[in-house]
């Protein structure tokens, strides 16, 4: 489980250490890094799918890709959010193609026809019958560990090691047609445990009720734009963690939030941040108005809080909507990302309601980040890059690079 959260704000040069420098050049460039992060990193962890708005009714799914496994991401027929392998259990056929869509009510092989309940049950096998033993109730779809926080769906598919050796006490043999005894789940439960499996209420008890004025679990999503950058994906988390770049980079957003006000509440570990004062009056919109109804009882409307979250999720927190950044690396030197804009479900049908005031603001300012992680991607492949000294302006990509470290050892 994760240490409390801190409780008090700091300015972010109180909170440097001197001596903190940039990473090495091989953890931007190197494929064999790169092959390490995905295993000890985004095959262990929670990592952020979506969020549930975007599969409201039953039979609504979308695919998501972690760690180069295809997953189902569905509503079954009772509401129950539910992931899966997108593995057939016949011959390992890949089941569904779309990105997203609607099921009507079950999940059909292309192949051969298995079908699958929307809770992962086999349901129809063609001709198995005949097959002395065939039993549907042994081959469900696989499951990937699911959890939601906030709204927001996270899979983990740290289970892979103990999932296979747990499925071998229960699964036939391919060769002897025997079963073994299943392991009892309290037995299952302490292997999870040994593999340093992190329930995702565990994984998440430092921010319990810290978000809770931002409804963030019933906003409704407006709009998703999509980037593709050429750089490696730590550029984006460390970009995302200071705004010593703002005067420079976003003179409209520094003309509305003063790129030297941030104060931060979580300095260490996989969740950093703080929030980042704005004009009195004005929003981080085109308009430098309010674009929505406020989304929830918010305290300080001269305030908006941004966090990462390791190892995949930037989450903005405004009065009136909540911006979230999905990134998912690619290679060492492309991150696709996924940009979502929610907000209160009672804001859409109000007269003063403007998102793409706030959207055109943030899609503006995303493609300045992203032209400057670029440039940095560029230079730090050359044989002439060495790590740079942060600044004092610099302590959450210091402390952002030191938990990512930890990680990877």
């Amino acid at each position: 489980m994760q240490t409390q959260a801190a409780a008090t704000f700091r300015k972010t040069a109180e909170t440097f250490e001197p001596g903190a420098k940039s990473l090495p050049q091989r953890y931007f460039i190197s494929p064999e890094v790169f092959t390490q992060e995905k295993e000890r990193i985004f095959s262990r962890q929670w990592v952020l799918v979506g969020h549930q708005s975007a599969i409201a009714q039953p039979g609504d799914y979308f695919i998501s890709e972690v760690a180069n496994e295809s997953l189902i991401v569905v509503r079954d027929k009772r509401g129950e959010i539910r992931g899966f392998y997108n593995v057939c259990r016949h011959r390992g056929s890949r089941l569904i193609e779309s990105r997203n869509g609607q099921l009507s009510a079950a999940i059909q092989c292309p192949y051969h026809a298995w079908t699958y309940a929307l809770d992962g049950r086999l349901i129809g096998a063609p001709h198995m019958d005949d097959v002395p033993g065939f039993d549907k109730s042994d081959y469900p779809l696989h499951r990937v560990n699911l959890g939601l926080w906030e709204g927001f769906i996270f899979v983990n598919l740290a289970e892979a090691g103990s999932l296979t050796s747990i499925l071998s006490h229960s699964q036939p043999s391919a060769f002897a047609g025997a079963s073994r005894p299943s392991l009892p789940e309290e037995e299952k439960r302490e292997r999870r445990k040994q593999d340093g499996f992190v329930s995702l209420e565990d994984w998440f008890a430092p921010l319990k009720g810290k978000f809770s004025h931002w409804n963030m679990s019933i906003l409704q999503p407006a709009k998703r734009i999509e980037y593709d950058v050429h750089a490696n994906w730590k550029l984006m988390f460390e970009n995302y963690s200071e705004c010593y770049h703002c005067p420079g980079v976003h003179p409209q957003l520094q003309k509305v939030s003063p790129y030297d006000s941030a104060e931060n509440d979580l300095r260490e570990g996989p969740f950093l941040g703080g929030f980042m004062k704005i004009n009195l009056g004005k929003s981080l919109t085109m308009s430098g108005n309010a674009c929505a109804a406020f989304v929830g009882k918010i305290e300080n409307l001269q305030q908006v809080f941004y966090y990462s979250i390791f190892p995949n999720m930037l989450l903005s927190l405004h009065p009136e909507y909540v911006m979230v950044h999905q990134l998912w690396p690619q290679s060492p030197e492309r991150t696709l990302i996924a940009c979502d804009w929610l907000f209160h479900p009672d804001a859409f049908g109000r007269k003063d309601f403007r998102p793409d005031d706030a959207i055109e603001f943030w899609d503006k300012t995303n493609k300045q980040d992203w032209h400057v992680c670029e440039l940095s991607q560029q230079g730090i492949s050359s044989r002439a890059y060495e790590p740079g000294p942060y600044s004092a302006r610099e302590s959450i990509p210091a402390a952002w690079d030191e938990y990512y470290l930890q990680q990877m050892s």
